[in-house]
């Protein structure tokens, strides 16, 4: 039976037979057959999307030479047939058994990054040979192909997504400083996104460096060095950080109102939406930069909030201006975010400051 479209499902028996087949092309001794045979076994079907990409692994570990050198020449002879999501089991493959072969593993990894991505699989070498291996992605920071030099970057972010925290430069993130500062003007997009995501990383445990980082490369004025900063500050932009604010020319809230806040309804059901508006006042006398947010406050399964921001717009308020809003949210059960009933709160934000609330109500 096919199975629907979910990430997992890109593993599946069609990717496996393609796997085999390449692999027997450059492998003889590569049996088809039996590979296929072990992969698809009878807990297949059960498997998540990691599981399914380790099992594979483990048993094409099984079809190719026992000496690991050798295992990785026919490895990274397949790889480039291979692509995006799926190819991303060749890194693995490096990560689970050339740990104890740091030259060769390394070097493969560079060479397989292209077409998928070894900012996992890097984690491991970093964690076990922690400065031999930032040698190297300083290097890769270098590199020709683009691809390499993100992964100097997004390898060693202290809390990639999905992946193992790096513990050592969460506590100290100075090895990580000079490939940022390297790459902060970087003319490929790819990277400086993946500048402005560790750098935001960074903030989240070192707020007082990453500013004093952001403040430095602004003066450069260099114009995609300031998206990073701007896209790496963001963390600190929604805890309402005022020096983060400052950087970009949001001030105090002293002459701003909000008034009219109108929310459509004070009860509503899991799955629905609600609208509210408001007004945004500017009452001083020149013109002035505002950021203006809402949060959520939802409630938890334990019965406490968290508040979730979302940023309705930035812009320019001339004097004695007023700006009318008007927002929809939803409450859709997603795999992101389950929704609990209880109570509820809405509160408007302006350069960081909470200037008006609603209370609301979320019922059966």
């Amino acid at each position: 039976m096919e199975e629907k479209f979910t990430l997992k499902a890109a593993f599946n028996a069609e990717l496996v037979g393609n796997i085999a087949k390449a692999f027997n092309k450059v492998h003889s001794e590569f049996n088809v057959a039996q590979f296929s045979k072990a992969v698809l076994d009878k807990q297949w079907a059960d498997r998540e999307l990691k599981e399914r990409m380790r099992h594979i692994v483990l048993k094409l570990r099984d079809q190719l030479p026992g000496d690991y050198p050798k295992a990785l020449n026919i490895v990274l002879l397949v790889a480039p047939k291979f692509e995006g999501l799926t190819a991303i089991l060749f890194p693995d493959f490096l990560q689970v058994y050339g740990l104890d072969h740091f030259e060769e593993s390394v070097k493969g990894l560079e060479l397989v990054t292209p077409y998928s991505s070894s900012e996992f699989a890097v984690r491991p070498f970093i964690q076990k040979y922690p400065k031999r291996m930032m040698l190297v992605m300083q290097e890769w920071a270098h590199h020709e192909n683009e691809h390499v030099r993100r992964l100097s970057s997004e390898g060693c972010r202290p809390r990639l997504p999905w992946s193992i925290a790096l513990t050592i430069f969460k506590k100290d993130p100075a090895p990580v400083l000079p490939i940022l500062e390297h790459l902060k003007a970087d003319p490929s997009l790819y990277v400086r996104k993946s500048v402005a995501n560790h750098l935001n990383d960074i903030s989240k445990d070192h707020p007082e460096l990453a500013l004093e980082t952001a403040e430095r490369w602004l003066s450069d004025n260099h114009p995609d060095t300031n998206w990073i900063v701007k896209h790496a500050m963001r963390t600190l932009l929604k805890q309402g950080n005022k020096k983060a604010l400052s950087l970009f020319g949001f001030g105090d809230t002293k002459a701003v109102g909000v008034t009219d806040l109108l929310i459509d309804r004070p009860q509503l059901r899991i799955g629905e939406d609600f609208r509210f508006s408001f007004n945004i006042c500017w009452k001083g006398k020149s013109i002035v930069k505002l950021r203006i947010e809402y949060g959520i406050d939802y409630m938890k399964s334990n019965g406490k909030t968290n508040r979730k921001i979302f940023q309705i717009k930035e812009a320019e308020f001339n004097p004695n201006e007023t700006v009318s809003i008007t927002k929809k949210q939803s409450f859709q059960e997603r795999t992101t975010r389950k929704h609990y009933i209880g109570k509820h709160n809405l509160a408007i934000l302006v350069n960081g400051d909470q200037l008006a609330e609603f209370p609301f109500e979320l019922v059966n």
